[in-house]
């Protein structure tokens, strides 16, 4: 808003200023229009006030708007405080909140600032006369058939719109214990947070203006203009988009709270889920709207209840207020609220004037609040765009979108700041700053390096030591991992150590650096291997833009291996596995190496991965059979990949092969920030296709074969029925001329399976024992999660939230060498266990059954991804 003052003057400044400078004809005209604009602007004020109920409480996010002016809308803040500015002239301000009569205020906009309170009744709905009986139908349930009929044409009514967002995050925390789950939090620690000594305060702030277009039903781009981030010179992230209740299926944060989906109280089946009830109607507008009350039918089903409120004859949403909580399979979350308000924007359509979502949630005595508000505004209906508007990138982020100085959010803001949250930007903000102007500083090395503290040397055995070395043009960082994490037992080396550490730096902004030195001793077999891994990587600029990303990685010295290169069988399992069961399912080798590989990705989906390996293989013997299990010596088997398809046994040999992956993953879809675009996936399968030659006499090398391999896999979500994920291939050998074991085609499987995803290996399969060099192999795993269906029909399951899984892995070569396995089982046991019944058919006859215990559900699938295994444990009987 303009400073008062002398229009005239400021009209003529103008005019001399662009008569100076273009001296072109029209400028007379523009100084024109300033000087009769000039006034409107100074005359704009600032409406402020809060709604309340009759008894004085406060109405949070209740909707504020100007009746025939859908331009200017707004939300009440969490503490019921509202804000508009307005031209100097006469409106009415019309105050929504479900539940409560609408209230139309008079105002006159002149040179001082308005200030109300507004007070909402609670509405009083009025009730037909009907007459219900134990045979009769609520009447609810007629004007919801009407809704459900008209839903689709809605949902396709707007063919393409464009419209402005605000939006403003908030993360809160109402306690953080002093300690949890053994690992303690100090009060300087809480005070970096911005938290009080309680432990309470707002952890995440942030507000974004964007423009948003689309076209139904899947073409999406938002253009964020302007981002601000409580603390942080970052972009920020926004919890939800506009979520659509005209769709069958409601996904709130992208279905990171049910991954079935939220059934709409106007989908399609919706009289099947719900139950509703006529609450009665109230006027507004001269339209007649129905409250109606949802009730879900059956608990632990992802469905709402609250209000929604009808439109007579036209049955549209007019407003709703509807909840989901743990009887709902909420994850994570105890609480969420979702409010919405729509509005006209012609005479037949009608659009969300805004929304507001509000949860909670519990957990090790962390008490957790959050709510995200969005006002949308300005919707023009079926603009005019470019043919190639809608590409891949569907967010984009405004080169200047954290440029805005703290005036222009404090005059563009639509919802106003708490006094919390002015106090949480102003010490953040301040904070941040300070930190990145003693950057510069000499001092504020040495700041660093004291706040870090010495190297605690003590914590080398169990948490291993992390540094990071500070100076003035360039830092780095180093750290030894763990000695008893990286120490274990096998019956080749006995007790062995592995000490291992790594050194890490950044140049040139997006290179990075990473060397990891290795050097393991074996006790019993007193073999002393060394090697060292290193990679390189970066981004790939153009236009100054991140389009890719390229890597180089590889190695060298002499180390331990499995004969399977994917590694199966994890240290800690196979010396568990060996100490308490007396059975030794690694399977390993030494070799003296050298490898090196480049990978490259474009944005399109597209990868590339070229590597070449040389290794002197040797075969190693069993060292030890010692074991806590008594005839441990009867079970342990000798240290070689035995195979039922390859009669030759192992001996010393030389190595050299190359091999070539391509993958593609079409479709791919981006965020784009002014430096950098960031995948958000794709809805297509990825492709792969993969080629090894062994290189005979190249370096001494007696290996001499071809191997192929094509593979499909995905991740299918079929809402309510659940999530399907697949993996199929087939390959081969074109030339098996010399191929040693560790060039067969293996399989990831072992008695103890813990390093591959579960739709990637096979749970019962003995190891090594059906790899072989066929010239043609297909193999397939597939998995249904039923996330929640027909355990959530099951009176004591469905209160645990243990949900089904079934799924089966097999291959086959021909009619005498095939194997399959079908399983069933139960996941989200204590969110992050996984117990299955296994079955295995070799040639068509059962094999053997087994329960696998592993990581599933909600923190155990987390675990899985970040570390790309499955972690299970057969347990046979």
């Amino acid at each position: 808003m303009m400073k008062k003052g002398n229009p005239k003057k400021a009209a003529y400044f103008c005019f001399v200023k662009f008569n100076h400078v273009n001296k072109i004809k029209s400028v007379g005209l523009i100084a024109l229009l300033v000087f009769l604009m000039t006034p409107l602007f100074m005359l704009a004020q600032r409406v402020t006030g809060s709604i309340v109920d009759e008894n004085g409480r406060n109405l949070p996010f209740t909707t504020i708007s100007v009746k025939g002016q859908p331009k200017w809308n707004t939300l009440a803040n969490n503490q019921a405080q509202f804000e508009l500015i307005l031209p100097a002239g006469n409106y009415t301000l019309m105050a929504q909140h479900v539940g409560y009569q609408t209230s139309e205020s008079e105002i006159q906009v002149q040179e001082k600032s308005i200030s109300l309170k507004i007070v909402l009744k609670t509405q009083r709905l009025m009730m037909q006369e009907v007459i219900i009986n134990n045979n009769a139908e609520n009447p609810a349930y007629a004007i919801i058939r009407n809704a459900i009929k008209k839903r689709e044409e809605y949902n396709k009514q707007i063919k393409l719109f464009s419209c402005d967002l605000y939006t403003k995050d908030l993360i809160k925390l109402r306690n953080l214990p002093n300690k949890i789950m053994g690992q303690k939090i100090d009060t300087a620690e809480k005070k970096n947070m911005g938290l009080d000594s309680l432990g309470s305060g707002i952890i995440y702030l942030s507000e974004s203006f964007s423009e948003i277009t689309s076209k139904p039903p899947s073409k999406l781009k938002m253009n964020v203009k302007h981002s601000r981030v409580s603390g942080s010179n970052g972009f920020g992230f926004t919890f939800s988009s506009l979520m659509n209740f005209y769709e069958n299926q409601v996904d709130v944060f992208d279905g990171g709270l049910n991954s079935r989906g939220f059934v709409s109280p106007i989908s399609e089946g919706a009289l099947y889920y719900y139950k509703y009830r006529m609450m009665g109607t109230f006027t507004e507008n001269g339209n007649t709207i129905y409250t109606i009350k949802v009730t879900p039918k059956r608990s632990y089903e992802p469905l709402f209840s609250g209000i929604i409120n009808i439109v007579d004859l036209n049955w549209r949403i007019h407003s709703f207020e509807l909840m989901a909580t743990k009887s709902a399979q909420l994850q994570l979350m105890d609480t969420l609220k979702i409010t919405q308000f729509h509005q006209p924007v012609s005479d037949e359509i009608w659009t969300v004037n805004n929304q507001s979502l509000y949860f909670n949630l519990k957990f090790f005595g962390i008490d957790v609040v959050g709510h995200n508000v969005s006002v949308f505004s300005k919707y023009l209906i079926d603009p005019k765009i470019d043919k190639k508007f809608f590409d891949n990138v569907v967010i984009k982020y405004d080169t200047g979108v954290t440029n805005q100085r703290k005036s222009f959010w404090d005059t563009a803001r639509p919802v106003p700041l708490t006094f919390e949250e002015l106090q949480n930007y102003k010490y953040k903000d301040s904070s941040y700053k300070a930190n990145q102007d003693s950057i510069a500083l000499n001092s504020s090395i040495d700041s660093l390096k004291k706040r870090q503290g010495k190297v605690k040397w003590k914590k080398i055995f169990h948490a291993g030591v992390q540094h990071k070395h500070y100076g003035k043009k360039s830092s780095f960082r180093w750290g030894i991992d763990p000695l008893l994490l990286n120490s274990g037992f096998n019956t080749v080396e006995g007790w062995y150590t592995d000490f291992a550490g790594y050194i890490a730096t950044s140049y040139a902004k997006n290179i990075q650096l990473r060397i990891e030195p290795h050097v393991r001793y074996g006790y019993n077999n007193t073999h002393l291997n060394s090697w060292v891994d290193f990679s390189i990587k970066g981004d790939v600029i153009k236009n100054k833009i991140n389009t890719g990303k390229w890597q180089w990685k590889g190695g060298g010295g002499k180390t331990i291996s499995q004969f399977n290169d994917q590694n199966p069988v994890t240290p800690l399992s196979n010396s568990i596995s060996t100490l308490f069961y007396g059975i030794n399912p690694m399977k390993i080798y030494e070799k003296t190496f050298f490898d090196l590989q480049y990978q490259r990705s474009w944005e399109s989906g597209f990868k590339l991965k070229l590597s070449t390996h040389y290794a002197d293989r040797n075969p190693i013997s069993n060292a030890t059979d010692f074991s806590f299990v008594k005839d441990s010596r009867k079970k342990f088997t000798i240290n070689d990949a035995i195979t039922k398809n390859t009669d030759t046994g192992f001996v010393k040999h030389q190595a050299v092969y190359a091999s070539v992956e391509i993958s593609i993953a079409p479709g791919q879809k981006f965020i784009q920030f002014p430096n950098r675009k960031v995948s958000i996936g794709t809805k297509y399968p990825t492709f792969t296709a993969r080629y090894h030659k062994g290189l005979p006499g190249v370096l001494g090398s007696d290996v001499n074969f071809d191997k192929w391999e094509f593979e499909v896999q995905d991740d299918m979500s079929l809402k309510l029925a659940g999530l399907l994920k697949y993996k199929i291939s087939c390959g081969g050998f074109l030339n098996t001329k010399a191929v040693f074991k560790p060039d067969l085609k293996h399989f990831n499987s072992n008695i103890i399976r813990t390093s591959t995803n579960y739709v990637s290996g096979f749970e019962l399969m003995d190891s090594y024992k059906n790899s072989n060099k066929a010239n043609f192999c297909t193999e397939g795993h597939i998995e249904h999660h039923f996330n929640g269906l027909i355990t959530n029909k099951i009176p004591y399951f469905k209160k645990l939230n243990w949900n089904l899984v079934a799924g089966s892995n097999a291959y086959y070569i021909n009619k005498a060498d095939n194997y399959i396995e079908v399983f069933v089982g139960l996941e989200n046991i204590f969110k992050f266990l996984r117990l299955d019944v296994v079955t295995a058919y070799e040639q068509g006859k059962m094999l053997k059954t087994s329960v696998v215990a592993g990581l599933g559900g909600l923190l155990g699938n987390s675990i899985s991804r970040g570390e790309n295994s499955g972690n299970s444990i057969s347990i046979g009987f």
